[in-house]
């Protein structure tokens, strides 16, 4: 699938394509404001994105009478509403994307299921980029495990190691790091504080991801 690309790069959705982070944080709040329970940022980000564990985090500190699949179930029709109306890219994404896919064949490997997926890549405009994409429904076990990432370099006919991952969260990193690929970290306002120094490089923005940046760490 890679064509006559011999390099591949992996990005994440949410927080690196998509500024997300804070609809699902809103999503969240809405399920969880029938139980009476309050959900504050630095949770948010230390449980849900850092770790990944939100709903099992949410449901035990509370005793909740719910399943945290339940959560994540009642969760997605409010996120989905909240896609389709005020999701918008991340900057620089659109130059990004141009400038990488003259040089390197490129995918998407998410956490988030197939329909926002495909719905969200579409809707901006960015689905033209990515040939193959994985979505969670195409692997078993969830970031911080590498079977995301290792899934999108099967599909990209490439080995692991002529692959770069872009991502925006600590979880992200480790599922890089555990596939055996280089990760690029790119944090945004609700992931400044997750730790990164497993990441290859951080960059500020996607500014800054340049195809000699990508070339450079896959020498």
């Amino acid at each position: 699938m890679a064509g006559q690309f011999s390099r591949g790069v992996i990005f994440d959705l949410d927080g690196v394509l998509i500024d997300s982070e804070g609809l699902y944080y809103r999503a969240y709040s809405e399920v969880l404001k029938p139980y009476g329970v309050t959900v504050s940022r630095e949770e948010y980000e230390e449980h849900w994105i850092a770790q990944g564990t939100g709903p099992e985090y949410i449901v035990a500190k509370h005793n909740l009478p719910i399943a945290p699949d339940e959560l994540r179930q009642l969760r997605s029709p409010i996120y989905l509403h909240l896609l389709e109306t005020e999701v918008r890219l991340m900057p620089y994404v659109e130059e990004t994307l141009a400038q990488l896919a003259t040089r390197f064949a490129l995918t998407v490997a998410t956490n988030t299921n197939r329909e926002h997926l495909d719905f969200v890549l579409r809707r901006m405009g960015i689905d033209r980029f990515f040939p193959v994409t994985v979505a969670r429904q195409d692997y078993r076990r969830a970031k911080p495990q590498p079977d995301a990432f290792l899934t999108a370099a099967r599909k990209l006919e490439l080995p692991p190691e002529r692959c770069v991952v872009i991502e925006d969260t600590y979880k992200g990193v480790m599922a890089a790091v555990n596939a055996g690929i280089r990760c690029v970290a790119v944090p945004n306002a609700y992931t400044l504080r997750n730790d990164f120094r497993q990441a290859s490089l951080v960059l500020a923005s996607l500014a800054e991801l340049t195809p000699a940046v990508v070339a450079g760490l896959l020498k």
